[in-house]
């Protein structure tokens, strides 16, 4: 039985950790968040440690670690532009890591972390659980074979990801570009890294909008031509959505054709944890081409009439706005 500590645990997505630690047979033994609306422990480990002050938090797995018993991994769900200290007190702590995406908001912190890894002797993995689901591992495994008998092969895709959120979320450190990465890092990272694993690395990278609330462009894979929008504007949602009252719409069109994978989701952060436990696991170098990626759109010109523009654009009124 491994030890876990967690840092984040009021996070939205803290819950899934604590879900894939008991589900995985192992123990959470101390958290840390400066929020203390943390009863979900309850749920899983009761027992748990709990600190609101990240020094307290600090001392005690330093005490842990002396007498003998260091916690075995951190988990690390806090905000996105904490991730590099955390995942680097972790390792200084003599515990691998298992953190949220995205891992680091810019590429030189990836090498970094690596330095770090070699010097600590513990691993860094980074949630990609899209590499996980059923369906996207056998779209990867389809399409390879595709382009084993034709390397050639390019196809055309539609990227569409519309998570509506209210107000609140621009009062919040997600909506803080400096803290998040903006849209494009905050929602859409695990989306590019799907892509990059399934269908090859960036070859062209246009930006057709940025605001606080929606991304668009164009994204040349070595085996692809992608149209991506992200947004977390409702106003988004396509007619058929809203008309089923539905405020989130996913949507992947492979050469015209709907990729199907609404279904799977659900149990996919403790497929993480198996998988990391087991002995694999997404390490930080395949965590590189989409921090890459993200960061490059953050600090891109926007285009709006260079490449393939989004579908919806047009639809929304928002082609050409800066």
């Amino acid at each position: 039985m491994a030890d876990f500590a967690l840092v984040g645990a009021a996070g939205f997505v803290a819950s899934r950790h604590m879900r894939a630690i008991a589900e995985t047979g192992h123990q959470l033994v101390a958290a840390l968040d400066p929020k203390d609306s943390v009863g979900i422990l309850d749920s899983y480990f009761p027992d748990a440690h709990f600190f609101v002050e990240f020094e307290r938090f600090d001392r005690h797995l330093d005490k842990l670690r002396r007498r003998g018993t260091p916690v075995d991994y951190v988990s690390i769900c806090s905000p996105n532009y904490l991730h590099d200290s955390h995942i680097r007190f972790a390792l200084r702590s003599g515990a691998h890591v298992i953190c949220e995406k995205p891992l680091v908001l810019n590429p030189w912190n990836v090498d970094g972390l690596e330095e770090l890894e070699r010097e600590s002797g513990r691993h860094v993995y980074n949630v990609l659980q899209l590499r996980l689901h059923p369906a996207i591992r056998q779209l990867r495994e389809t399409f390879a074979a595709r382009v084993a008998a034709d390397p050639t092969t390019m196809v055309d895709i539609d990227l569409s990801y519309i998570t509506s959120r209210g107000r609140w979320y621009h009062a919040s450190w997600k909506g803080n570009a400096e803290k998040s990465g903006g849209i494009a890092t905050n929602i859409g990272v695990h989306f590019f890294d799907m892509l990059q694993w399934v269908f090859g690395p960036a070859k062209e990278n246009v930006l057709h909008l940025a605001t606080s609330e929606t991304a668009a462009g164009y994204l040349e894979l070595e085996h692809a031509r992608v149209r991506w929008l992200l947004s977390i504007d409702a106003r988004a949602l396509p007619e058929s959505a809203r008309a089923a009252g539905k405020r989130t719409f996913r949507s992947i069109r492979v050469d015209g054709e709907e990729f199907e994978f609404s279904d799977g989701f659900a149990d996919l952060h403790t497929a993480t944890y198996r998988d990391v436990l087991a002995g694999g696991g997404f390490r930080v170098a395949e965590a590189r081409p989409s921090i890459q990626l993200v960061h490059d759109i953050r600090h891109a010109r926007v285009e709006p009439e260079r490449g393939a523009q989004h579908p919806l654009l047009a639809t929304l009124g928002l082609l050409g706005t800066r």
